[in-house]
């Protein structure tokens, strides 16, 4: 185990329940996620009763890495995708399964690391960069933030990882592996191993939707007023735990629902709802920030860049939430 992040890969699985007495859930939900504070709010949801006040019983699964996130969605082993969209793209396009994303999470919140002996990015050609999965999400970003320095895909290797503990492993274990982007909380145990850190995805490429909730179009279709009770669960406990009152309390619940240290805790849920957080507020997907996902995943892959972005989104689900928690 490494301390401070012992995060149960196979072990999230809980349904939420009432303060002080079982949940009468009247719909049961399979949630899948990467084991992270930046989904705080479905920890919260859960801790506070948010999810069985509006008759839902939420399993929260960890998956280990991207493609089992999206086989498991595409063969209806869970409902519901909370993690990077780029996936959900990915589905529409290359497995052309009919996947929509329904709200927003945050944007990332991912940080560049390097091992402390890589003093440039000359340095890393030839080495190999840490990724989930070569192909989606946070990889496209990492090809194009090395572009921007001069490093062509080709002038480095690719090493899958996994979820970020997989990846900073990645990092740790083989010095030929020099860089990955790592998001909370394993960019503060990176920081503190003593990994540089050389900036953030959005100071290098500006506004990012790094992940949200998808799922696939015709659940949504045959289960509305679940999906939508469902998401407002998640906004009203991210507003809850957006009060600096109740932060204290967030973090204690992140920590418990993570199994990980009280101050990798604190810190991450600062750095999710503190003045500068990385969560979307209300869940709101951010439109510049998924248009410049569209155009990232186009320039990377080679592939033409959509000319019906809409067709990847539904948000009337999210409205019908908004609106009557309002």
């Amino acid at each position: 185990m490494i301390p401070g992040f012992r995060i149960a890969l196979t072990g999230l699985a809980v349904l939420a329940t009432a303060a002080g007495g079982p949940a009468r859930a009247e719909e049961r939900l399979r949630v899948n996620v990467f084991a992270g504070p930046q989904h705080l709010a479905l920890y919260v949801a859960q801790d506070k009763g948010l999810f069985a006040k509006r008759g839902l019983a939420v399993e929260i699964q960890a998956t280990a890495t991207s493609k089992a996130q999206r086989e498991a969605l595409a063969t209806g082993r869970i409902e519901i995708a909370q993690s990077a969209v780029d996936n959900a793209v990915a589905m529409v396009e290359d497995a052309k399964q009919d996947v929509i994303i329904v709200a927003g999470g945050s944007n990332g919140m991912l940080k560049l690391f390097v091992r402390p002996e890589v003093k440039s990015y000359e340095a890393m050609r030839g080495k190999s960069v840490v990724v989930d999965a070569p192909d989606t999400a946070y990889a496209l970003v990492l090809y194009k933030m090395l572009t921007l320095k001069g490093l062509k895909k080709g002038d480095y290797g690719i090493a899958p990882g996994g979820d970020c503990m997989r990846r900073l492993n990645g990092l740790r274990s083989d010095p030929n592996n020099v860089a990955v982007l790592l998001n909370l909380p394993c960019s503060i145990l990176a920081e503190r191993e003593g990994y540089p850190s050389w900036g953030t995805v959005t100071d290098a490429i500006g506004a990012y939707q790094a992940d949200g909730v998808w799922v696939l179009r015709e659940w949504a279709r045959q289960h509305p007023d679940t999906l939508v009770k469902y998401l407002q669960s998640i906004i009203e406990a991210l507003r809850w735990a957006s009060l600096p009152a109740n932060r204290g309390e967030t973090a204690a619940i992140v920590a418990r629902s993570l199994n990980v240290a009280a101050d990798i805790a604190e810190m991450s849920v600062e750095a999710a709802v503190g003045p500068r957080g990385g969560l979307d507020t209300d869940a709101r997907l951010n439109a510049d920030g998924f248009r410049n996902l569209l155009a990232i995943r186009a320039e990377m892959t080679g592939k033409p860049a959509p000319s019906q972005p809409q067709r990847y989104l539904d948000l009337s689900y999210y409205e019908r939430a908004l609106g009557g928690l309002r």
